[in-house]
């Protein structure tokens, strides 16, 4: 059995809302608002929803790069949330992030050299000549050579920039990367060989990933699991197979619905979702209780007794959908559905 590596409870941050110069308090996005899940060494959670959903902040937090409101963040059996100064610095070590954006992310003024090997003069590891080996060795291991060790960003393609920025997260030996949509900024033909050398390094050097992605397709390739994310909650977490095969929840069939299909002329239905009118913002009526919703309906008789039925089955469902929904003001966003 593979050992939990990360493990995250209750997970909140809420934004405060400013009213004026002031600084007089209007409210508070709930960017993040509840999410739990597990992740075991080896494997690839992929973290999939709307733009404004919460993946990137859910990602930020682990990291510490911004600081919770509430729950816990447990990584190998240590809480992350107590650590301060240099232990949490060391503990860094093992988490590692790949940005979004393979430009914006590297230091213009510096050499590859100097971008890979920056972790390792951070934490004080060997010379400068023994930093520029390990900055060669991990160059060429993500597909670049020698002669790009001295050259700057601005003289690659994204998809070298990209090779960089994932040569520094592997510096300092991690066994959690946090990909935040590592390849949304490049095209499709160079995100098949990002996501091909991903792969393999997880199988070379025993990696685990958190992907956050918007492609379906990305996610669909590389990862283990899915988790559904919407309005700051994961609506559904099930293996990935599962999860495309059969989606339980109505957002998630909403998503799986909007995928393009390569064939010219073929009709889909596509179901509405997404946005103000979607579960977890209207008033009575449907799962989220809103007249848009594509669940509108009886939600105790119809959604839970197929959810109690796939129970039964053999499928675990936790939080149970709720007998009152709230209005937009105390919004609650749809139940959890998890598949094992």
């Amino acid at each position: 059995m593979t050992v939990k590596l990360l493990e995250i409870a209750d997970l909140k941050k809420h934004f405060p809302v400013r009213r004026s110069a002031f600084g007089a308090r209007r409210g508070v996005v709930r960017a993040v608002d509840g999410v739990s899940f597990d992740l075991h060494a080896g494997e690839t959670l992929g973290v999939v929803g709307e733009s404004g959903c919460g993946k990137s902040t859910v990602g930020r937090m682990i990291l510490r790069l911004i600081e919770p409101t509430a729950g816990s963040i447990r990584f190998a059996g240590e809480d992350l949330l107590t650590l301060e100064g240099a232990a949490l610095r060391r503990r860094r070590a093992d988490i590692q992030l790949i940005f979004q954006d393979p430009y914006g992310s590297l230091d213009p003024r510096q050499t590859v050299a100097q971008i890979v090997a920056e972790p390792l003069t951070i934490h004080g590891i060997g010379d400068r000549a023994e930093r520029r080996r390990r900055a060669l060795a991990l160059i060429e291991r993500v597909g670049l050579g020698a002669e790009h060790l001295d050259r700057h960003p601005h003289e690659f393609s994204g998809g070298q920039r990209q090779r960089i920025g994932i040569a520094r997260a592997l510096a300092l030996d991690p066994k959690l990367v946090v990909c935040d949509e590592p390849v949304s900024a490049l095209d499709v033909s160079i995100q098949a060989q990002v996501i091909n050398l991903l792969k393999r390094l997880q199988r070379e050097l025993g990696l685990t990933y958190l992907f956050i992605a918007h492609d379906l397709a990305v996610v669909r390739h590389i990862s283990t699991r899915v988790a559904v994310m919407y309005l700051g909650r994961i609506v559904e977490l099930a293996p990935v197979a599962e999860l495309f095969a059969r989606p339980f929840h109505p957002y998630s069939q909403a998503l799986l619905s909007a995928i393009p299909r390569p064939q010219p002329g073929a009709r889909r239905t596509r179901l509405g979702g997404g946005g103000s009118g979607w579960c977890g913002r209207g008033v009575s009526g449907g799962i989220g209780g809103s007249s848009a919703c594509a669940c509108r309906g009886d939600a105790k008789s119809g959604v839970m007794g197929e959810l109690q039925r796939q129970s039964a089955m053999g499928v675990r469902a936790i939080n149970p959908l709720r007998a009152a929904w709230a209005s937009q003001r105390r919004r609650t966003p749809s139940d959890t559905i998890v598949r094992t």
